[in-house]
């Protein structure tokens, strides 16, 4: 099934890509959750002209994706979970928390859809989490998980 992307899919790709995907995955999530829409030849050609918009701006974000990328390499992010004896949480670290806890920090606010964390974080400890700003800028941070 062909479709056209209108939000950013981890690990498919970002707005106004046509990608080639599994009839079940685009009709049954893509499609209703409006992540993409349904390939055309009309549809095709509003993307060629939404993208060349794109390039034009992509500059001036590459530069504003560089900058955050300054603010949070430099950031201490603590967040504060509720945990048992043994240090292990109850729950895991969501990362909604993730966002609040850097906004917390004095960071810019971010995506959560764009982190990307070394798996479930269930216990108390200092993870590296790094976020998608730009397709070609990724930043790194550390996450400390403290007993609160």
């Amino acid at each position: 099934m062909k479709i056209i992307l209108t939000q950013e899919v981890s690990g498919l790709g970002s707005p106004g890509d046509i990608v080639e995907v599994k009839d079940g995955y685009g009709r049954n999530y893509l499609l209703p959750q409006g992540f993409a829409i349904a390939w055309t030849k009309g549809a095709e050609k509003q993307v060629t002209v939404i993208k060349r918009a794109r390039s034009a701006r992509e500059v001036r974000d590459l530069g504003h994706a560089n900058e955050i990328k300054g603010q949070l390499e430099g950031l201490k992010v603590n967040l504060k979970a509720r945990a048992g004896d043994g240090g292990r949480l109850f729950g895991s670290v969501t990362p909604a928390e993730i966002v609040d806890a850097v906004k917390a920090a004095g960071g810019p606010t971010l995506d959560r859809r764009r982190l990307e964390t070394p798996g479930h974080i269930k216990s108390l400890g200092s993870y590296p989490v790094s976020i998608r700003l730009h397709p070609e800028v990724t930043a790194k941070f550390d996450l400390n998980v403290v007993k609160g």
